[in-house]
């Protein structure tokens, strides 16, 4: 942590955020705004065959020369995606497809006119003929010998097996208590407010190509968009302007960005492709698709002592670039024992390749499905054993004196208060006056439930931890330039992209604490690969630790130059000044930074012997590499669920959370709700369903069931904050948290609403059907 004298009263300040005075005014630049002289649309003809053979793409006579197949677009590379493992099997992903089809929605042709919708009416004269092929979409029956392979040479159709052994499974083999169940949380899209959308031209002036995109690393795009095209990175630009949100579903190198690119670099003109809703649906990043049979053993009293399983995660059809979806099955095998002191772990892994749309990060990343089969598996046990779930966790939860604790899964929780978190949501749900409300009954019918679920999440995690990981772009570091002009005020280039999160508020904090000015005379900028330092984007909660680290090592950096000069114009000694208030001090006396700045820039003759002009630093940060820091909570949640009718309404939800230091209150309490509204989708409405065809079944937002305002509680926060030992102020990332609990929380909650009855609810989206069918099976009732 740094300890130079500054202010101190910008770290932790609940700011108004300084993006959002453009977006309330509508004048935010995103990509669908990006106008260029000369520019035509591009429409995507998507295959309708789940599995097929190409025999040949018919172009309608006359538009040839509008229509792009994968042969037209010239020589692209397809980039090995996926971990650098020889039992990881990689597959080539053309940005358009060859010789095969493999699932619906998958681009086969762009279509190239003025406007969208005379791109959309050649698409559809193109014609594919293909050979169907057998249709594979179950991942568990995907391994199972004799199941048609989606890639020739594969045995099986697992782009991976992988086993996460920790201590001594057979140890506890003999256990008294012996659980097995099995959890299933269904597919996603990540259904962000602002579609994907791509801005491609030749910049004749600068001899480069000029991509606009709405991703959530620039940089990185711009490695992988070189690479395939064969073109030298200084010929390309990236810009990602403004960004309505990802996810992480913006940060894979996707097909369409290849041949938007690739069309540029032949037709000699601007083109521009903006996904449409039905495109996101079916074709872009989808997520979440896990499916776990587990086997807690436990002694008598509720101690977990091992844990036994089979993961399925089931990929789609390709692996996309840079690390695949390797990581989701690795991550949520090592997240399985959570924050517990589970002793053993044995965990089979699968990532298996169906005939669906590709999978990839989405807000939580493996550990929502992690966090629902454990955290449902606890308070199955805790049924099993007569015993009140808050009980059982007490007597399992990792305790403030262990810290720092390694989990069997091998992740070092490096400070914080698991039960005193749980304590905390306890009281603010008013458990003791639920269980009374619950003896009373409602006097509507329905039936009352309480459920908890704890989560941990995992963030700056740096290079030993990624090359662990196998990963192919390895993100260990950010850089941040900082630049105070004559007037001192600041400009800060970083290489993060913010895209919702409130980075240009938090950084400018950050920074402010560092120089001793006002956030407001700080711009942060970002986006543009040809204006910032190098940089890995903003994904996996890494921003504030990585980038905030870079811009706070930048700034202290700059500060001591400044305190250096200011000590010289005060003829002070430099040990005697300090920077606050826009000045440096030195005892009653003091000088304005614009005096510093404005002599540093444009009157060299005033500064001191051996100090050069200028006010500019770039710094790189490192964080120590240990694993990386976790932030925690535990949420709460009360539901009233129709057991006819299978409704369910939150009445309540709590979170008691800890990321440790908060530069700004106010953005976290955002990002948890945020978070939550995004995990309340996962367990009550957000599914993408396959027919045994291969055919998508939620094709449009009246098949795609998200959660509004109304299905949004009030939700009550309590902050605990336990500083991180190894990062710049203490801070820990904590932008997926709030997605993470929530599926596993409501679940609980309506297992405790039906525990009279052993109703279970083991799969997500619960829907009223699904809700309902789950009490009549109970009941003996269903059919």
């Amino acid at each position: 942590m740094n300890s130079h004298d500054g202010p101190g009263r910008w770290i932790g300040a609940s700011l108004l955020r300084k993006e959002d005075r453009r977006h309330l005014l509508g004048a935010s630049t995103f990509v669908a705004d990006v106008r260029i002289p000369g520019m035509q649309d591009i429409a995507f003809f998507r295959s309708q065959l789940a599995h097929a053979r190409v025999i040949n793409i018919e172009k309608p006579q006359g538009l040839e020369g509008k229509i792009y197949t994968l042969a037209d677009l010239g020589d692209i590379r397809c980039l090995d995606a996926g971990p650098e493992l020889v039992t990881f099997r990689t597959v080539p992903h053309p940005p358009l497809a060859g010789d095969r089809v493999r699932f619906v929605g998958q681009t086969v042709a762009a279509c190239v006119a003025p406007t969208r919708a005379e791109a959309e009416d050649i698409a559809q004269e193109v014609i594919l003929n293909g050979e169907n092929l057998p249709v594979v979409v179950d991942a568990v029956e995907a391994i199972k010998p004799g199941t048609t392979t989606l890639f020739d040479g594969w045995q099986d159709n697992a782009f991976i097996h992988a086993a996460i052994v920790e201590g001594d499974i057979a140890s506890v083999a003999d256990a008294p208590v012996q659980m097995r169940r099995q959890f299933r949380m269904n597919r996603q899209a990540t259904a962000p407010l602002e579609t994907r959308g791509v801005v491609a031209y030749w910049d004749h002036r600068l001899d480069e190509l000029v991509v606009y995109s709405s991703t959530q690393g620039p940089h990185v795009m711009r490695l992988g968009l070189a690479q395939t095209l064969g073109l030298p990175e200084h010929k390309l630009r990236v810009i990602a302007p403004d960004v309505g949100g990802g996810f992480g579903g913006k940060n894979r190198l996707m097909p369409e960005e290849i041949a938007v690119a690739a069309i540029a670099l032949k037709c000699g003109h601007p083109v521009r492709w903006i996904e449409d809703r039905r495109e996101h649906l079916i074709a872009s990043v989808h997520a979440r698709e896990h499916y776990y049979d587990l086997t807690l053993y436990a002694d008598r009293t509720g101690r977990v002592l091992g844990l036994k399983g089979e993961l399925f995660v089931d990929a789609g059809a390709y692996s996309l670039w840079p690390s695949g979806p390797f990581m989701e099955s690795s991550m949520a095998a090592r997240n399985l024992p959570g924050p517990y002191r589970i002793q053993h772990l044995h965990v089979e892994t699968h990532t298996v390749a169906t005939n669906k749309a590709p999978l990839g990060p989405y807000r939580g990343v493996a550990r929502p499905g992690a966090c629902f089969a454990i955290e449902r598996a606890m308070d199955e046990l805790a049924h099993e054993l007569e015993m009140d779930p808050v009980e059982l966790r007490r007597i399992n939860l990792v305790r403030a004196t262990d810290m720092p604790y390694r989990t069997i899964g091998g992740l070092m929780l490096d400070t914080g208060d698991y039960p005193g978190a749980l304590e905390a949501v306890v009281d603010m749900v008013d458990l003791p006056a639920i269980r009374a409300r619950q003896k009373q009954g409602e006097s509507d019918g329905r039936r009352l439930g309480v459920g908890f679920a704890v989560y941990t999440e995992q963030s700056g995690h740096g290079t030993i931890e990624w090359t662990k990981r196998k990963s192919r772009v390895v993100p260990g570091y950010e850089s941040a330039t900082v630049r105070m002009l004559p007037d001192a005020t600041v400009h800060i280039m970083v290489g993060i992209l913010n895209h919702g999160q409130g980075l240009e508020t938090t950084l400018a904090q950050v920074a402010a604490h560092e120089l001793g000015v006002d956030p407001s005379q700080i711009s942060i900028r970002h986006g543009d690969t040809n204006a910032t330092p190098f940089g890995f984007g903003t994904f996996a909660s890494r921003s504030i630790v990585f980038s905030g680290g870079a811009v706070a090592k930048a700034s202290s950096m700059l500060a001591d130059k400044l305190r250096a000069i200011g000590a010289h114009l005060l003829q002070s000694p430099v040990e005697s000044v300090s920077i606050r208030d826009g000045a440096i001090h030195a005892g009653v006396a003091s000088i304005p930074l614009s005096e510093i700045a404005r002599a540093a820039n444009i009157r060299p003759e005033m500064l001191p012997s051996g100090v050069a002009p200028g006010l500019e630093v770039t710094a790189t940060y490192e964080p120590p590499d240990s694993g990386g820091v976790f932030s925690y909570g535990v949420h709460a949640a009360v539901v009233a669920a129709d057991p006819e009718t299978g409704k369910v309404e939150i009445l309540q939800y709590a979170v008691a959370e800890d990321c440790g230091t908060m530069i700004n209150p106010m953005i976290v309490d955002g990002q948890i709700i945020g978070g939550i509204a995004q995990g309340i989708g996962t367990a009550l409405y957000e599914e993408t369903p396959y027919d045994t065809s291969g055919e998508p079944l939620a094709t449009t937002f009246g098949d795609y069931m998200m959660p509004c305002a109304p299905e949004i509680p009030q939700i009550q926060i309590k902050h605990f904050v336990s500083p991180a030992h190894n990062t710049q102020h203490g801070v820990k990332g904590m932008g997926e948290g709030g997605a993470i609990a929530p599926p596993a929380t409501i679940a609980n909650a309506l297992s405790d609403a039906f525990r009279d009855i052993g109703a279970r609810f083991s799969e997500t989206p619960m829907t009223p059907r699904r809700v309902s069918e789950a009490v009549a099976r109970a009941k003996g009732e269903a059919t």
